[in-house]
């Protein structure tokens, strides 16, 4: 009992778990108006087998109202999985917008592989990060433009619990939490910071780039048109936000982002909530990112190659690797230097798994060596082994060309 007990939150707004319980599918089956609620379970799934009504009290003022209110959440924490996965997190913050980015793959319904679970993570990550910077300003690739702000954005944000069903992650946002436009040694800015905006602001944002994503992924379909990201970019369209998607919609049966906007506040007006991506979209989202990525004022290549070493990582710099390529034309190996560090962590990924890695930047030539300026990881592709047979029909290298590293 000591164990659930601590998990029961103070001050819990009755009208808020009224509200998260009718989500859930409850139903309110009596009480008496401004003194309590009686809520009852789905008949059908959502709850416990078994499980009773609860009655909830309204009144604050009245001098039971606090042991009510904690005996009814104890009464619903007995229910773990109930509690733990649906309802706590929910109802342990006074408010918030939710975001579900879902991938359902082959693995047992609530299950994902352990390597796809840690890139389904990092592209919500990178969706609201991208969102977040599109809110100041639309770019075709951004790099490193806005992202302490974005990086502020996501500090207000919480990561909740996988639902069940489908493996799940949850972003929780409140909606009235404020994130400064300037940055700030104080990690909660007060009210009246004149450089404060509402988080929902933000996220609205969020929601704006990846419907107008969306929006290009459908007029491919139909036209077999990029036309549709390239203007789509003041919508909110970029490569963050692209690859982003690229890698949620990747190795998934099907995969989708819902917001679900906290209803205590007025929902925002013209925005979707619901975003199916499949998994045929893939390459045209890889295509559009490469595109996206492109300084359109020099020569841009893309290579499919293995990461056969990486630099330590400086201070201040994006990071540098290596990269052999298994492609029969061009260059056969390269050094790569990021415009982004977000990519470097996908540049280690791909060399501790042994994959085929994308990369897109400027080709220039120093000497014998071939470097990648400004480069962007567009994407992991799979197992090596997969990628080494288009190695057999290349020239032999020319003796002369020193290795990289």
């Amino acid at each position: 009992m000591d164990e659930i007990d601590t998990a029961i939150p103070d001050n819990v707004d009755p009208n808020r778990l009224r509200v998260v319980l009718k989500d859930l599918g409850w139903q309110n089956v009596g009480g008496r108006e401004g003194i309590y609620a009686r809520y009852a379970p789905p008949r059908e799934g959502g709850s416990p087998p078994g499980m009773p009504s609860v009655l909830i009290p309204l009144d604050n003022t009245a001098t039971d109202y606090r042991q009510l209110m904690h005996s009814a959440l104890l009464q619903l924490a007995h229910y773990r999985d109930f509690w733990t996965r649906s309802l706590y997190p929910r109802i342990a913050l006074s408010s918030s917008d939710e975001f579900r980015f879902r991938k359902e793959s082959s693995a047992p319904s609530g299950l994902i592989s352990w390597r796809n679970g840690e890139r389904l993570i990092e592209c919500a990550r990178r969706t609201l990060l991208a969102g977040a910077k599109y809110y100041l300003g639309p770019e075709r690739h951004f790099v490193n433009r806005h992202g302490r702000f974005a990086s502020r954005y996501l500090d207000r944000v919480m990561m909740g619990q996988t639902a069940p069903g489908s493996y799940i992650v949850t972003a929780l946002a409140p909606p009235d939490d404020q994130v400064s436009l300037k940055p700030s040694t104080d990690s909660f800015p007060s009210t009246w910071d004149p450089g404060a905006i509402r988080l929902r602001t933000v996220s609205e944002a969020v929601a704006h780039a990846v419907g107008a994503t969306v929006e290009a992924l459908d007029h491919f379909r139909t036209n077999g048109s990029l036309a549709g990201f390239e203007s789509g970019v003041v919508n909110g369209i970029s490569y963050e936000m692209t690859n982003a998607i690229l890698g949620i919609a990747a190795n998934a049966d099907e995969s989708d982002i819902t917001i679900e906007w906290d209803k205590a506040s007025t929902p925002p007006a013209g925005v979707e909530s619901h975003f199916e991506f499949r998994a045929s979209d893939v390459p045209t989202l890889a295509q559009a990112a490469i595109r996206l990525a492109e300084d359109q004022s020099t020569t841009q290549i893309s290579i499919i190659g293995r990461v056969h070493l990486l630099a330590k990582k400086q201070a201040g710099s994006a990071g540098v690797f290596g990269v052999d390529s298994l492609q029969s034309a061009g260059p056969r190996k390269v050094r790569v230097r990021l415009a982004d560090d977000e990519d470097y962590h996908e540049a280690i990924r791909a060399h501790e798994e042994d994959l085929a890695i994308q990369v897109s930047g400027r080709l220039e030539k120093e000497g014998n060596l071939s470097w990648l300026y400004d480069a962007t990881v567009i994407r992991t592709l799979g197992p090596l082994d997969e990628y080494e047979s288009s190695r057999r029909v290349r020239p032999e290298v020319n003796p002369d060309q020193i290795q990289m590293f």
